[in-house]
């Protein structure tokens, strides 16, 4: 197989031992590039994962890896005496030189993981089940991160999820319209123009700093094939200090939709109720007994908040000529843009439900 990058040339620059056997692109993000890496080791074929980060995007790796090595470790510490302890938390593989990560020759920074056999992620829920586990999973994440020790993670993004400055943002984006397509999009800034009460809510609620996510959708957790079971969270990239709530507003918004995130048939988009009762049960299976009563009294609200956040984000890249999310075609950014506002929609009509939901359990 043709690959872009010399995996040979990087496998040198990491503790792995034995003969490369091969590799091959792996996952579906769209961000870094994943590569699946086998070596034999003593006649067995052991595999790694192997991922250029991309700086672009991240412009910080050095600090962004060195949040990753701290999780990492403590993750695994944690998990010390469970069964499979090597398949529950991401293990970081050290370079020669003993760092969290690699520059190869072209001055691309390189990480490699232990790859976690016998599990895998799905792009879409396809049952309540799923939901249940992956809220679980991210719940325990979230939980055995409470007493990481200091110094403070690095904002890696910084006001990744601020919505007032996102509303801000969009403002500004409104008044300028610098590629003239705000009569597009009239709709849609008057939808969100009248719920800028929202921005404010969790930030004006003085929930307490946690270590989280920040980027929890369904396939951001591995699945084990035997079982089921949540097992590990990956892509931790935008680990980093935030609120709890943020990362099952995620949830919400990514998992209780059937409908694609640019689906442009708006019909099909709606909060199906079961998949969030599953989200909820799951999420605070794990961390109900370390989530404050505020955090807890807010959680059926951060879905609405986080898709009206991401909504906003759309809007803003289309106002301004989609200089941020890649676009395949015409409106593209529009066209996500509608789709979050109508789950908003869907949310608002069964808030009430939703919060009854959380207080009974």
């Amino acid at each position: 197989m043709n690959l872009k990058h010399d995996l040979r040339a990087v496998a040198r620059l990491f503790q792995i031992y034995g003969d490369f056997w091969g590799a091959e692109p792996y996952g579906s993000g769209h961000i870094n590039d994943t590569y699946r890496v086998a070596f034999n080791q003593g006649g067995s074929r052991v595999r790694y994962i192997f991922q250029r980060i991309n700086a672009g995007v991240f412009k910080t790796p050095a600090a962004l890896m060195e949040n990753v090595r701290r999780v990492t470790a403590h993750l695994g510490e944690k998990s010390a005496g469970q069964p499979d302890r090597s398949r529950r938390a991401l293990t970081l593989i050290p370079t020669r030189d003993h760092q969290p990560f690699a520059l190869d020759e072209r001055r691309n920074y390189w990480r490699a993981y232990v790859f976690i056999e016998e599990a895998r992620t799905y792009d879409a829920v396809e049952s309540p089940g799923q939901a249940f586990e992956a809220a679980k999973a991210f719940g325990r994440f979230q939980k055995l991160l409470t007493d990481l020790p200091g110094p403070r993670l690095h904002d890696t993004i910084p006001d990744f999820h601020h919505t007032p400055r996102r509303f801000a943002a969009l403002e500004k984006a409104v008044q300028a319209d610098a590629v003239n397509r705000a009569r597009l999009a009239a709709a849609e800034i008057e939808f969100a123009l009248g719920r800028r009460s929202l921005c404010g809510v969790l930030l004006d609620a003085r929930l307490p700093e946690r270590v989280t996510h920040n980027d929890t959708k369904f396939n951001n957790v591995m699945l084990d094939d035997a079982t089921g079971e949540g097992i590990c969270v990956i892509d931790l990239d935008t680990v980093m200090p935030g609120l709890a709530l943020y990362d099952f507003g995620d949830m919400v918004r990514t998992a209780t939709s059937p409908a694609r995130e640019d689906e442009r048939d708006l019909s099909k988009v709606a909060l199906q109720f079961p998949m969030f009762e599953a989200l909820a049960r799951g999420y605070l299976e794990s961390a109900a007994d370390f989530l404050s009563p505020a955090e807890k009294r807010w959680l059926a609200f951060s879905g609405k908040l986080i898709t009206f956040e991401i909504g906003l984000r759309f809007l803003t890249d289309f106002l301004t000529g989609d200089a941020y999310f890649k676009v395949r075609r015409e409106n593209h950014n529009l066209d996500r843009c509608r789709t979050q506002f109508r789950l908003v929609e869907s949310i608002e009509r069964q808030e009430e439900r939703m919060q009854q939901l959380v207080e009974s359990i």
